[in-house]
Order: C-alpha cells, then sequence, then structure tokens
C-alpha cells in the first residue's frame, strides 16, 4: 500500500515509519506546520535517515482558529482544555486526511499508542498494549471516515522496546525527549501565553463553600479545578481549587476531603466506537483526564448531554476536560465536562 504517515521527527513517528516499510508498504511522510514551534529540522532529519519524501504542509492559520483561539478563550471562562483533542480531528488528522486524499494515498498512518478495530461497521478507538503510554483518550473525536483508512503501528509495542529498536538501527529520534503536554505554550507558561495573546484576566475572590472570601486570585487563567500550589494563601490547612465561576470571578478554595466529585455533566458529545445515543441509561468505564485511571461510571443519555453518576468517586473534574467513555477497549463515546457537582 501506499501510504502517508504524519511525520514529527520524534521517536514514534520515525519508528512508525521504519515498521510500515519493513511491512513492504512505500511510504511518504507529511510534516504538519501548525505554529512557530514545530520543529521542521527533526522531521527533515527523520524522512532523510528513512530514506523517504516528506512534504511541508502550512497549516498554521487553520491551527490558531480550530486550537489557539478555542485554548485561550477557554481560560479565559475558567474552563481547563485539552488542545490535542480539539487539534486531532481539525488539524492534526484533518489535514492528513486530506492531503491522503489528494496525493492518492492508501492509507494515512501517525505513531500514536493506540488501536483501531471495526466491528459491525462501526470503527473506534482501542486501548494500546502499552498501557503507561495509551493515547486513545486524546483521540476520541476522530470521525468514521479517517478511522477506516487510518493506521496505528505502534499500537502493538512498548515505548521501551521502541526506543531500544529505533537505538539499535543508529536513528538520532531514539534520544529525543518527549514532546511537550502542550506543544506551542512551554510548560507552565499557559496563563502567560494567554495573557500576551488577550491581555491580563481581572483579578478576583478566593471563597470557601459558604462564600466567605479568603483572599485574592490573580485571574482565572492562572489557576485550574484540583490545583494546590501556587494560590498565594495562608488557610490553616491545605486547601484546593474546587469550582471557579467566570460569572462573579470567583474561585472556590475547599480541603481536599470535600473535593469529592460524584456526578458529571458531559456536552458536545462524539461518538465513535458506538453507535449516537439520545436516551437511555448504560454502564461504562470514563477517564476524566489523560492517563487519569478508568473510573465505572453510569450513563443516562439525553438528546444534548450525559448525565454521569461516578460508581467510583472522583477527587477532581475539571469543565473543559473530556470525559471518555469506554466498552472494555474499545472507546465508545467522548465529550466535554461541562461541570461536576458532590
Amino acid at each position: 500500500m501506499r501510504i502517508l504517515l504524519g511525520m514529527s521527527g520524534g521517536l514514534d513517528s520515525t519508528y512508525a515509519a521504519r515498521l510500515l516499510l519493513d511491512a513492504g508498504h512505500e511510504v511518504e511522510a507529511a510534516v504538519l506546520r501548525m505554529h512557530e514551534e514545530t520543529d521542521l529540522a527533526a522531521a527533515r532529519e527523520s524522512a532523510d535517515a528513512l530514506g523517504i519524501r516528506l512534504q511541508e504542509v502550512d497549516c498554521r492559520a487553520r491551527f490558531e482558529v480550530c486550537v489557539i483561539e478555542p485554548f485561550c478563550r477557554a481560560y479565559q471562562e475558567g474552563m481547563t482544555p485539552n488542545p490535542c483533542v480539539l487539534c486531532n480531528p481539525a488539524v492534526k488528522f484533518g489535514v492528513l486526511y486530506e492531503q491522503m486524499l489528494a496525493g492518492g494515498f492508501d492509507r494515512m498512518a501517525t505513531g500514536h499508542y493506540a488501536q483501531i478495530r471495526e466491528e459491525g461497521g462501526r470503527y473506534a478507538v482501542c486501548l494500546s498494549e502499552d498501557s503507561r503510554k495509551d493515547q486513545s483518550y486524546v483521540l476520541y473525536r476522530l470521525p468514521q471516515e479517517v478511522l477506516s483508512r487510518l493506521l496505528f503501528p505502534l499500537g502493538g509495542y512498548g515505548k521501551e522496546a521502541v526506543r531500544a529498536e529505533a537505538r539499535a538501527r543508529g536513528y538520532a529520534a531514539a534520544e529525543r525527549a518527549e514532546s511537550m503536554e502542550i506543544c506551542f505554550v512551554p510548560p507552565g507558561r499557559h496563563a502567560a501565553y494567554v495573557a500576551a495573546r488577550c491581555g491580563e484576566s481581572p483579578a478576583g475572590e478566593f471563597v470557601d463553600g459558604q462564600g466567605r472570601v479568603l483572599g485574592m486570585h490573580r485571574g482565572l487563567p492562572y489557576y485550574t479545578v484540583g490545583q494546590r500550589k501556587g494560590l498565594g494563601i495562608a488557610c490553616g490547612e491545605r486547601m484546593f481549587v474546587r469550582r471557579m465561576d467566570a460569572g462573579t470571578n470567583r474561585i472556590e478554595l475547599s480541603p481536599e476531603a470535600a473535593c469529592i466529585c460524584r456526578t458529571l455533566t458531559v456536552r458536545d458529545l462524539v461518538f465513535s466506537g458506538q453507535a449516537p445515543c439520545t436516551e437511555g441509561v448504560a454502564e461504562y468505564s470514563v477517564r476524566l483526564r489523560y492517563r487519569a485511571p478508568l473510573l465505572p461510571a453510569r450513563v443516562c443519555f439525553t438528546p444534548t448531554q450525559a448525565e454521569v453518576t461516578l460508581l467510583t468517586p472522583a477527587k477532581f473534574a475539571a469543565p473543559g476536560q473530556s470525559a471518555v467513555f469506554y466498552h472494555g477497549d474499545r472507546v465508545a463515546f467522548g465529550g466535554i465536562i461541562a461541570g461536576g457537582s458532590e
């Protein structure tokens, strides 16, 4: 088959290409220039080492509209976004899919740690064999037309085995550091990034569960639900961000024992491994944050959202993050957390 591979130049995309070549496929690569931090040199180096053609696709304007603008807006509204969840369908895989079709390729591939299976005419993202590196959580919004043409060569591999093999073959990518969680913002600098683009958000009040003022916060983008460090106030006990209210510009703080979440409202649902559902009740396993443990949950579907009861309560559930629901190892559906309560 002729396969177009999304190439970052990192270890995973480099070794995914190697596996496809070893299997006898004709492989070309595409590096997507999504922002100014995109490392084109690393992609070029890996493509040269593999002896494959590399095309460079500028999608910065699309990334700006589909990822950066919603990212900044979410933080200003007191939410905690996961930009990869938005980027994957709209930019990374969306652009790669368009390039695949335009170039007459049979399939597209990336170096993600996940698997894809078809069952009853529906394609679903499934857990990777390496649970420590599984990336199915950030892939739940990929549409059926993309999943039907997509390959994940690393889905059955462990990260350390991949690194060892790449090192043995002499690929420079084997020594490259892991990619950042947010590829366009340095770690811990998201609030400064939002401020530089949108201006500083107004300061407001920290309050307790009874509404009593505890002190002042710097602005909503500097905080997230579950945060303990960097609050800048002393309360005589460890306090955590429990709730953020953009309407009043207040942040509620509580002791850890009071930050229990038993119910969730999840909106903007995307159905992957199961057909869309607008009514009824079913049980799933749910992941509330990337790499968080799977928790048992009961879901009541409505035409516009899912009302979720966590059968094992969670300490924190941040609005803006995704809740991704699994049947066994198969992603059934997911959506954006709108709110949670005890």
